[in-house]
């Protein structure tokens, strides 16, 4: 299997099939922040597809030494997603699709709390502002570090590092501990 920079290094030089496989290998993720962002699957699929195609047919302007291919493809998505709620002006619903919320879990027990936790979260993320909620999603959804953050909002790092700590503060005044450290590590996602 080939490496992400010997991906973009083949499609740069017209190797359709590196588009292809880069294309595969980053559409769940960027349906992922879509989603995230927009709320709406079909919007969030627009915005991936769009992110992607834009990403890809100006790939000779990804450059390597600014940021990871991941982080460039990111800001792409979050700046169509900012497009998208600019043009429908509409508060964001935070409705999961059921198949993202099913987990295999030993017993409808932890079945049934685990979706609770993640209705609560994803309930108190509705609340936040949309510069915050960005914020949150990129570092405990996404999973990217302060300066990545940082290149896809276009802010300085303190910056992205104040959002997620004014997110979080607001988080856990709406929180449980329990829900609040299922957001750390990601288990509502």
């Amino acid at each position: 299997m080939l490496g992400m920079n010997e991906l973009i290094e083949r499609w740069q030089a017209g190797d359709e099939r590196a588009a292809e496989a880069i294309y595969n290998q980053h559409r769940a993720l960027a349906f992922r922040l879509a989603y995230g962002l927009l709320g709406d699957a079909a919007e969030a699929e627009e915005a991936a597809q769009d992110a992607l195609a834009y990403a890809l047919a100006h790939i000779q302007r990804y450059d390597p030494l600014r940021a990871g291919f991941s982080t460039w493809l990111h800001t792409i998505t979050v700046s169509r997603c900012r497009d998208r709620q600019r043009r429908r002006q509409s508060p964001v619903a935070w409705v999961r699709p059921e198949a993202d919320l099913v987990d295999p879990a030993p017993t409808p027990e932890h079945h049934a709390s685990r979706q609770e936790a993640r209705s609560e979260v994803w309930q108190a993320v509705q609340a936040l502002n949309p510069r915050l909620r960005e914020a949150i999603l990129l570092r405990y959804w996404a999973g990217h570090t302060y300066h990545e953050m940082a290149d896809i909002l276009g802010c300085p790092v303190p910056t992205a590092q104040s959002r997620v700590r004014l997110a979080f503060e607001r988080l856990r005044a709406a929180l449980t501990p329990a829900d609040l450290i299922a957001l750390e590590e990601g288990e509502v996602s």
